[in-house]
């Protein structure tokens, strides 16, 4: 079987980074502590300044208690376009270790008032004591730019560091 993963090159990079800039909604990977089985949910997602991916989880959700067990996940950002088969949009696929920022840890209250620029709903509920903000750490992309279009992308890829 031939190889169809296509050299990553610079139209692939941008495409990747405009994907996690852009998202506000993403599909959530882990697994599930209690039974070892995939979980997959529905996430707000947005960036820190540095472009790093986040999102802000409540302490009550089966993701974050899945997360805080094993950090291992996988986050999908974005939706798929409104018109024609959601299979010709482009997506990308993160993986990634999720670490924890909470309530008066270092740089919670800038990345909160970052968060709030796109998310200006969550003023509502981001200073709850259950909700925190979780950083991706990502490790490995992978992108599906469109039909004949499938790249793996590095951190450094996307304009991140690798940890």
């Amino acid at each position: 079987m031939p190889d169809l993963i296509r050299p990553t090159d610079d139209e692939a990079r941008a495409l990747a980074r405009s994907l996690i800039d852009a998202a506000r909604f993403g599909a959530l990977g882990v697994t599930e502590a209690e039974t070892g089985l995939p979980l997959v949910a529905r996430v707000a997602v947005g960036t820190s300044p540095a472009g790093r991916p986040l999102s802000l989880v409540s302490d009550l959700a089966h993701h974050t208690r899945a997360l805080q067990a094993n950090p291992a996940c996988s986050l999908l950002p974005g939706e798929p376009g409104q018109k024609g088969d959601p299979l010709i949009h482009p997506r990308l696929t993160l993986q990634a270790t999720a670490r924890f920022l909470r309530h008066g840890q270092d740089g919670h209250e800038d990345l909160a008032a970052h968060y709030l620029q796109g998310h200006p709903k969550a003023k509502l509920y981001i200073g709850f004591a259950d909700f925190s903000f979780v950083l991706f750490e990502v490790t490995r992309a992978y992108l599906n730019g469109g039909f004949g279009k499938a790249f793996t992308l590095t951190p450094s890829d996307l304009g991140l560091s690798s940890g």
